[in-house]
Order: structure tokens, then sequence, then C-alpha cells
């Protein structure tokens, strides 16, 4: 089963991103981690075509041409001068997809990919999918809970307009 939570809570999910989860819903057949153990790249590879066909660009490969390199900050001349990797990425929603597996809670990437997004020239929205369970841990259930606490502290304000949290 396909899980999502939405942020901030208060504001419904926009359309281009329930389009996102419509994908992950599409593809849960093939990408469910209660079926499969599969990789980030596995399950990115999975939902590549349905994201290209919503004008994402999509990392294909891990080699330095096929990275999707979203600025962060722009040097001499407007030379791009630091930049993060995604893994898809579309200009005009304002948005930035990671997809994650078994380091997703484990090793903290969620946090990675938020801080990342953060700093992103142009990003509005991020999307995070993870595993809904990854061994015996609930790695959905943790990330929503991280975000459920940073939502209701207001102790830090993002400068995203939104994000997704989708478990697979």
């Amino acid at each position: 089963m396909i899980n999502w939570q939405y942020y901030p809570k208060r504001k419904e999910i926009p359309n281009h991103l329930k389009d996102v989860v419509d994908i992950f819903v599409l593809k849960q057949s093939v990408i469910s981690s209660h079926d499969f153990t599969l990789n980030s790249n596995e399950v990115l590879e999975n939902v590549s075509l349905n994201l290209l066909e919503l004008n994402y660009q999509v990392e294909v490969s891990k080699k330095a041409i096929d990275k999707i390199k979203v600025p962060v900050l722009f040097g001499m001349n407007g030379k791009l001068e630091k930049y993060f990797d995604a893994d898809a990425y579309n200009e005009d929603l304002k948005t930035v997809i990671e997809v994650e597996a078994g380091r997703a809670v484990t090793n903290y990437q969620f946090l990675k990919d938020l801080f990342q997004a953060c700093m992103m020239h142009e990003v509005d929205f991020l999307v995070i999918a993870v595993r809904n369970t990854y061994r015996t841990n609930k790695d959905f259930q943790s990330v929503i809970t991280f975000f459920d606490t940073l939502q209701a502290s207001g102790r830090l304000i993002l400068p995203l307009k939104g994000i997704l949290i989708i478990g697979y």
C-alpha cells in the first residue's frame, strides 16, 4: 500500500504533487517494500517513465552526465558555483523528488534531502519517497513523525511551500 503525508498539514496537497502520488500508486505492485527489497535506483527506474511524462528531468544513471544538477549558488559572471544532485526535478513546478531506500532513516538521508532542497535555488516543493518498512523498522512512520514534530514545534521555519512524504 502506498502511504503519503503532505506538509503543511493545514493545506491541501497541490495537484502536481497528487500526480506524483498517483505514479507511486500505479507502480505499487512492483515497488512495494512489503513485497520487494529494491534499492532506491530500482524504485526510481520503475517510476521514471511516468515522471518524464510529467516533464520531470530524471536521473537515469549515476554517470556525471546523467545527474540532475539543481543550482544552489552562482559565482562570477553567473557561473554555477554550487549545486546539489536530485533524483528528479521539474523546474517549472519548482519541485525536487528524492527516492530513498535503506538509508532513508538509518543514515538520516531524509534530513540531508530536506537540507539540500532548502538550499536549492527556486525550489518550492520537496518529495521524499521512502520505504514503508525497512527490515523491522517503520521508515515511513519515522519520517512523518519527524515532520509532525518539526511542524508542531514551530521552532524552524523552512523556505519550502510544501513537503510530500511517500511511503512505498
